[in-house]
């Protein structure tokens, strides 16, 4: 038997938190979605008003913000692929093979162009 990866523990994690405040009631992927959208807000809030210098090289007690923000976000992120039994990881690689053929490196190096202006 093998032993579950560092992701899955996380997941049964966050599922047995919920079940045990009764919160699963509460996590449809409507509203899972919407909490997700709301963290990558206050995640984009932080960094609002700051410069480009000044986001590339932030202060401790900003990292720590960032760093609750993204974890707020990946949690949501988790919980709802494990509701609509989305394998996040194959998802992300699946991804990342379209987006290697929207993008072929040869022809985008250096552009900030979407696929279809190019």
């Amino acid at each position: 038997m093998t032993e579950p990866s560092p992701l899955q523990e996380l997941i049964t994690q966050l599922e047995a938190f919920a079940r045990e405040r009764d919160w699963e009631q509460f996590h449809a992927p409507k509203n899972l979605s919407m909490a997700l959208a709301v963290e990558a807000s206050e995640l984009l809030e932080i960094f609002q008003w700051m410069s480009e210098s000044e986001s590339l090289d932030p202060d401790a007690n900003t990292r720590v913000r960032v760093g609750e923000e993204l974890a707020d976000v990946f949690v949501y992120c988790l919980l709802l692929s494990r509701k609509l039994d989305i394998d996040l990881l194959q998802a992300a690689r699946e991804k990342l093979r379209q987006n290697a053929e929207k993008y072929p490196a040869d022809k985008v190096r250096g552009s900030s162009k979407k696929y279809t202006e190019y």
